[in-house]
């Protein structure tokens, strides 16, 4: 289809943009944007300028160029255009709206960090590793999470550990409003799902209440605009960008209305299902007997199940996978709980790329009632990300040595993060891995593989003798990064015959392994090691959305890695397996 001056100028400015990416002379990049503000200045029709010649004789426009205007006004397409795009990630040129991120700054985040979109910044900023690049630092790292920070409004959808904190200060506000009798979080929120279109609240209210309650909460102070407000639903738009309905029932109706809302619409279809097998209704309103209208009361979530011959789900199962057959037969899980892990593995230290010391780790995670603290610092080939060389591998040793000594009964274990090779081989000799009390083998570069080389590259790790769990199996950033395609079932069965645990990353950006796996694992008998890759003490906090994820998998704390107690621990991963 033919263009029109202002599509091929912004063509032209994107041309200019991907050759200072790609490091080409600053003159030919400017000789396309000068091309470009000249097209937007043009009086007459681009099209008659082209088809009468006179392209070649406008100022500033040489004749390569004029021959690539000209082609492109005539059939849409520009081969040269097309081919400088496909040789450089989709996502990079967005980075370039970032305030301060010039041309020069992507194209050295690109190469040595290996970003190539917004959600890897924001991973990378997160994980410390912006700020130790030459020529950028703390300021610029601090500067480029609040610019994707802003533009994350506008995202259709969000990371659950951002809903939940933009539900949170909502959720504790209605709870104190006078007249509400109780109020709960609703929908996918509730269900632990890893990404959240938008919040659901639920309260029970006064009837007379109600005109106060709604007016408070469109005047909450996170609330940038109102969508509608009325007596029993009201929705805003919050700051974060992020959508929010609260709705207001009476209080008979509430374990109905929250069933409901909860979700999902598969679960919701089963429920109403079964009733209608058993001569009832049920919708958001109640539970009545069809024949003759009357009502079933239910004071709880609980008894709705009991009165359709179920044992309670709890909200993290609903999701129609199974949960209806194990309700039936009482064969739910007991789901793991925060309570039940015992210690953290899988945390860096400012040996790598970590914010904090081994010893303010230590402090941070024996004050969470844990009482042993993996150490996973990057491994040598992790140049990026300070990753460790054998002698400050054995200098990290012996700083362990001497904190273990004075500890008592809590334990620092010898880990790392040992890069998988491409050739599935890992990051260091023999000797050396030897010497860890446990090895976590991830995959941190070369992610264009296909599904047969990711999954080969995977199988010949897992099968190395010194490797305890595998880290983040798919590398997959939510919302920014699918992941390497991977023949999972194949990876999780090898697991089992290697006696190597999988690693369910507790950070919200990946939350990898996905929890829809983790029932396989389960039930091949591979243990999960719920892992929430600290990059700092704020980052341990991680371990709960990571165990929240994990209920969504049906884990118990029998499956899960990180609960066994030291000595079972340790005695594993002496073994260098854990079974």
């Amino acid at each position: 289809m033919p263009m029109n001056a202002r599509d091929v100028s912004r063509i032209l400015e994107e041309i200019a943009i991907l050759l200072e990416l790609k490091g080409e002379n600053p003159f030919k990049a400017r000789a396309y944007q000068n091309a470009a503000r000249t097209l937007t200045g043009l009086a007459d029709d681009l099209n008659e300028i082209v088809a009468d010649g006179r392209i070649h004789a406008i100022k500033g426009i040489g004749a390569g160029l004029a021959e690539k205007i000209a082609e492109l006004v005539k059939t849409g397409k520009l081969p040269y255009y097309e081919e400088l795009r496909a040789s450089l990630p989709e996502g990079l040129p967005e980075l370039l709206e970032l305030p301060g991120l010039g041309p020069k700054r992507v194209k050295a985040i690109y190469e040595k960090l290996g970003v190539t979109n917004l959600g890897e910044l924001e991973y990378a900023c997160r994980e410390n590793r912006l700020a130790a690049l030459d020529g950028f630092g703390k300021k610029t790292q601090e500067n480029a999470l609040a610019a994707i920070a802003l533009r994350r409004k506008h995202r259709e959808r969000h990371l659950y550990h951002h809903a939940f904190a933009a539900a949170e200060p909502l959720l504790s506000a209605l709870r104190r409003q006078e007249g509400v009798i109780r109020a709960e979080l609703a929908g996918s929120l509730r269900r632990h799902r890893e990404t959240i279109k938008d919040v659901d609240l639920l309260a029970c209210a006064r009837r007379d209440a109600r005109p106060a309650i709604t007016a408070a909460f469109v005047a909450l102070p996170d609330v940038e605009g109102v969508v509608a407000q009325g007596d029993t639903k009201s929705s805003v738009r919050l700051k974060s960008g992020i959508n929010a309905d609260l709705r207001l029932v009476d209080e008979e109706e509430f374990p109905y209305a929250l069933n409901y809302f909860t979700g999902s619409k598969e679960h919701n279809t089963v429920m109403r299902g079964r009733a209608k097998e058993r001569g009832l209704k049920l919708n958001e309103y109640g539970l009545s007997r069809v024949d003759t209208e009357e009502r079933v009361v239910c004071a709880d979530e609980a008894e709705i199940y009991r009165a359709l011959g179920l044992s309670y789900v709890p909200p993290e199962l609903r999701e129609d996978l199974g949960e209806f057959d194990a309700a039936a037969s009482g064969t739910l899980p007991r789901l793991v709980e925060r309570s039940d892990i015992r210690g953290i593995l899988h945390v860096h230290t400012t040996a790598s790329d970590g914010v904090n010391a081994l010893e303010e780790l230590v402090e941070a995670v024996r004050s969470m009632g844990m009482s042993y603290l993996g150490v996973c610092d990057h491994s040598q080939s992790a140049g990026y990300a300070g990753g460790l060389r054998p002698e400050r591998v054995r200098a990290q040793w012996e700083e362990i040595d001497r904190l273990n000594a004075k500890l008592g009964d809590f334990v620092v274990l010898k880990g790392i993060e040992s890069d998988i090779k491409p050739d599935g081989s890992l990051d260091y000799d023999e000797e050396t891995l030897a010497g860890f009390d446990f090895v976590i083998a991830s995959i941190h570069s070369k992610l264009s593989m296909s599904e047969a080389e990711a999954t080969e590259r995977i199988l010949r790790a897992i099968r190395h003798p010194t490797v305890t769990i595998l880290g983040h199996p798919t590398g997959r950033l939510l919302l920014a990064r699918e992941g390497y395609p991977l023949d999972m079932p194949t990876v999780i069965d090898e697991a089992a015959r290697q006696g190597v645990a999988i690693e369910l990353n507790a950070s919200p950006h990946r939350l990898d392994l996905d929890w829809r796996w983790c029932r396989r694992a389960k039930s091949k008998g591979v243990r999960i090691a719920i892992n929430p890759d600290a990059h700092s003490t704020r980052d341990l906090r991680d371990i709960e959305i990571g165990v929240a994820v994990g209920r969504k998998g049906w884990l118990e704390a029998g499956d899960v890695l990180n609960a066994l107690p030291v000595d079972r621990l340790r005695e594993a991963m002496r073994r260098a397996r854990c079974v």
